[in-house]
């Protein structure tokens, strides 16, 4: 009998802890999801804003070395600890030190906006993510979580920031594990990573937020001929992500290297940029191109818009300026299969769509969350071309990527086994 209750009282117990763990996460996610979905409605709202002020009043863009002296001298003087951006998540995600700091999010906010305000080409994913890191970090000391559970936390923070800003949920969720560990998953950080996912996307949605969407009509049948096209179009993705990695970290070392004092490199940056947005006489190259992008999957673009892209958003962040790289590598991307219609025989839109996520995918070597994100955008009838042209991609944009702080969990290939559990920048 006194065994018999025994028993009953360790269930109990069992149950309790249990339930008491349950509700913590669902607490966690629902807190982290409503803060970071807002925080991305006032970030999206504001930078719909300085666009078209931008768009209206050209001629700010004159004064973008002003703004980009004012985002290196901020970052000098209080951002110090936490320049590093994304690779800093990734750093303590790998290795849990201490916590980000809070600041992180105002200043990524706020250098976002001036690089737009001004005229930079950057993006917005990178200050999603950082903000919703951030914010989530803040619960590690409230809940007085263990090093596995921060891990979880920041997972978290990505997966919200990521999914609010896109309207990707499921694609959010994915690409805050992916992005750790190539080809390496931490499972545990799915379940609350999709939940708050979905949280901060609604969240996102209920300040009257929107997404811009996109369509792909037409999808020809699985043919041989076919699948050989999305393939080599893969192969073209994948070269194009290893070659904007490569740009972005030669500007950045060059940067670091002729100019010692960092509040100079993107005042020096910027002034080159003005005068190359003065010289191209249009303004279709900064900023986040949105309107470029949609028009990528419908109208015939100038074949050199990728590459023009390519080089400013490089420059830009290389020099030192704020935001993002994969709203531009969804330019870049669409805007090279815009142009590969010229000479490949597949729909405009299909290989602008291709192009959208596979050039992500090999910059970020998130294969799976960019396939999902392709879905999710796009549909799933192009979803077997558009998956297939994100791993391709992935495979042959080599051991390199935006995130430096990556680390190789698996070789892409059996002949580089030597070179697992090692960081991209180490490479």
């Amino acid at each position: 009998m006194k065994t018999s209750y025994f028993k009953n009282d360790i269930i109990q117990i069992l149950r309790n802890t249990y339930l008491s763990f349950v509700i913590k996460w669902l607490l966690l996610c629902v807190i982290i999801g409503a803060i970071t979905g807002s925080v991305s409605a006032f970030f999206l709202t504001s930078l719909n804003w300085v666009t078209d002020w931008r768009e209206s009043h050209v001629w700010i863009i004159a004064l973008l070395p002003i703004g980009g002296l004012s985002i290196g001298l901020m970052y000098h003087y209080w951002g110090s600890s936490v320049v590093k951006g994304n690779n800093l998540l990734l750093e303590e995600l790998h290795s849990p030190k201490k916590i980000i700091p809070f600041r992180m999010a105002p200043l990524v906010l706020l250098g976002t906006l001036i690089t737009h305000f001004f005229g930079g080409s950057a993006g917005r994913e990178g200050t999603a993510v950082q903000m919703g890191g951030a914010i989530a970090d803040q619960f590690t000391r409230f809940f007085k979580l263990n090093e596995n559970d921060r891990k979880i936390i920041l997972i978290m923070g990505i997966s919200a920031g990521f999914a609010s800003v896109f309207g990707t949920p499921l694609a959010g969720a994915i690409f805050a594990v992916e992005v750790m560990d190539l080809r390496r998953f931490r499972y545990k950080g799915i379940l609350p990573g999709l939940l708050v996912a979905f949280i901060a996307d609604y969240s996102c949605k209920v300040w009257g937020v929107g997404h811009t969407h996109y369509s792909i009509a037409s999808v020809p049948d699985i043919a041989p001929n076919v699948l050989l096209w999305v393939v080599t179009s893969g192969i073209l993705f994948g070269l194009t992500a290893l070659l904007f990695s490569k740009t972005v970290h030669f500007f950045t070392k060059l940067f670091r290297n002729a100019i010692g004092y960092p509040p100079l490199r993107p005042f020096i940056g910027g002034i080159f940029i003005a005068l190359s947005v003065w010289g191209l006489g249009t303004t279709d190259y900064i900023g986040l191109g949105i309107p470029v992008i949609v028009d990528a999957f419908s109208k015939n673009l100038p074949v050199y818009a990728f590459m023009l892209k390519l080089l400013l958003t490089t420059f830009t962040l290389g020099a030192g300026f704020k935001g993002g790289e994969v709203t531009p590598l969804f330019f870049i991307g669409a805007a090279l299969g815009n142009a590969l219609f010229l000479i490949f025989p597949l729909p405009m839109a299909l290989l602008a769509g291709m192009g959208f996520v596979a050039v992500f995918s090999g910059a970020t070597n998130t294969p799976i969350a960019c396939t999902l994100m392709a879905i999710e955008l796009f549909g799933i009838e192009s979803g077997i071309y558009t998956g297939l042209a994100c791993f391709v991609a992935y495979l042959f944009s080599g051991y390199t990527g935006i995130y430096t702080s990556q680390i190789i969990g698996c070789a892409k290939h059996r002949l580089y086994r030597r070179i697992k559990r090692r960081n991209l920048e180490e490479l």
